[in-house]
């Protein structure tokens, strides 16, 4: 994703407060091994799981992450940085990640307080990536959950991606096609993302093609002209139904007819009709304009003859809940005696201490039953299966990424697996995650040290 002058700037693709306690750390020789763990704290009410999206992209900044000469002078004319020693700003220019990436694979479901990363590095190490690892992840899960429920609605009709010209800008449009492949989508109409990640691009013309000819009928065939084998066109610039007849017109080669606007299940179902009578039953229509999974399910229980949905706006920008409470957090560090375990009490952003496992449990049917999570060192539970596994150790690649054919495969097969009841789009139902009861203990035995007087020590400490 991250190419030549682009890939050596990503460094500074952050927080200035990275930077800032990243020379804390250094200037007080801080640089003992820390784990973090990014997360999503909790689910929007409209989400009953998430769609795990963007390991790829995260493993490839963690290996090529280094400052350039040209990054390493901007930092020493930094107001906040101009100050500090020469020395740091050249282990800035020695900087590489050595350290340990543990993650879910992509297309994994997860839930509330569930890691979705784990990251064991030197202190200075594991705070700088923070800012990038969350924008990453946060927004390919944000999109590739979206994208599933959207696909989820279709019923099996093709979704595919529309939506990189109402992105966050190009580079957006380029991960929210890669994440929306992996919720489930056949396709995108980004040619870049087709060209990086191997997703089929698909196109229609738009209705400016229309409106640069003297009639519709004759924009059609010029473009029936030039793509005889592939020809979909957009129909309701004018009339809507004399759009479909105009198409009809081009004979058996159409491909497929486009709504953009209007009534779509009226249309749809006057359009198939039309293009019945002209012997066309192989020629699809695809809908498109402002859908959603709401629409979109609206419109396959009314019995919508459609065929393909071209969802956009809706998807990229997940409108509907376009944020997820991701964060990063500290849980432990190696001290001189052993792991030192943090917490944190805030009243309603506490964090657990520890290194973490997931563990998913499944019933009769192979469906999910229930998460727990637990610190590391409990070890394998009965019965149930580790989410997370090793990717980088030492600052290399230790397991193979998932393709997001994979993730897409994985994502689709895990939805299939929740409870029907988890699978609605409005789920009144959470689904069941709890922690572990060694990890609660620990948990309320550090809080309870928390509310002693000073000397009362915030962390748990294995010596």
């Amino acid at each position: 994703m991250y190419t030549g002058k682009d890939r050596l700037q990503a460094a500074l693709m952050t927080d200035l407060y990275q930077l800032t306690m990243m020379a804390g750390y250094y200037m007080h020789h801080r640089e003992a091994e820390a784990t973090f763990e990014l997360f999503i704290r909790s689910l929007p009410t409209s989400r009953a799981y998430l769609v795990a999206a963007g390991l790829e992209q995260a493993v490839e900044f963690l290996l090529h992450l280094e400052f350039d000469d040209e990054s390493v002078a901007f930092l020493r004319r930094l107001p906040a940085l101009a100050h500090l020693p020469g020395d740091f700003f050249d282990y800035l220019s020695r900087f590489r990640f050595q350290g340990d990436l543990w993650g879910v694979p992509e297309g994994t479901l997860v839930f509330a307080n569930e890691p979705i990363l784990q990251v064991r590095a030197p202190l200075p190490q594991a705070q700088l990536v923070e800012t990038f690892l969350l924008s990453l992840i946060h927004y390919q899960t944000l999109v590739a959950t979206k994208a599933s429920r959207v696909v989820r609605a279709a019923a099996g009709r093709g979704v595919v991606d529309f939506g990189t010209r109402r992105a966050h800008g190009p580079e957006a449009g380029v991960l929210a096609a890669r994440a929306g492949f992996i919720g489930g989508c056949i396709g995108t109409s980004n040619v870049s993302a087709a060209r990086q990640f191997g997703i089929p691009a698909y196109g229609t013309a738009a209705h400016s093609w229309t409106l640069a000819f003297d009639s519709e009928r004759e924009a059609f065939e010029k473009y029936h002209a030039v793509f005889p084998d592939s020809t979909v066109v957009v129909v309701d610039t004018f009339d809507t139904m004399e759009g479909v007849r105009n198409a009809v017109r081009l004979g058996r080669k159409l491909k497929g007819v486009r709504l953009d606007s209007g009534n779509l299940l009226d249309l749809s179902r006057e359009a198939r009709r039309i293009l019945d009578q002209a012997g066309l039953g192989a020629t699809k229509i695809l809908a498109s304009g402002d859908l959603d999974e709401y629409k979109v399910q609206r419109l396959v229980e009314g019995g919508a003859p459609i065929d393909l949905f071209g969802v956009g706006t809706e998807m990229v920008t997940s409108r509907d809940e376009p944020a997820l409470a991701a964060v990063y957090k500290l849980v432990e560090w190696q001290g001189p005696k052993g792991v030192v375990r943090r917490a944190k009490f805030s009243e309603g952003k506490e964090t657990y201490p520890g290194r973490k496992q997931v563990w998913r449990s499944a019933g009769p049917g192979g469906v999910y039953a229930g998460d727990e999570i637990a610190l590391a060192e409990e070890g394998p539970k009965p019965g149930a299966t580790p989410l997370l596994i090793p990717i980088l150790v030492g600052g290399t690649l230790c397991a193979p990424l998932s393709s997001p054919t994979e993730a897409r495969d994985r994502a689709c097969l895990e939805v299939e697996r929740l409870p029907a009841r988890y699978r609605r789009l409005v789920a009144a139902d959470a689904y069941p995650v709890v922690w572990s009861n060694d990890l609660r203990r620990r948990f309320e035995e550090m809080r309870k040290k928390s509310l002693l007087p000073p000397q009362g020590e915030l962390c748990d400490t294995n010596a």
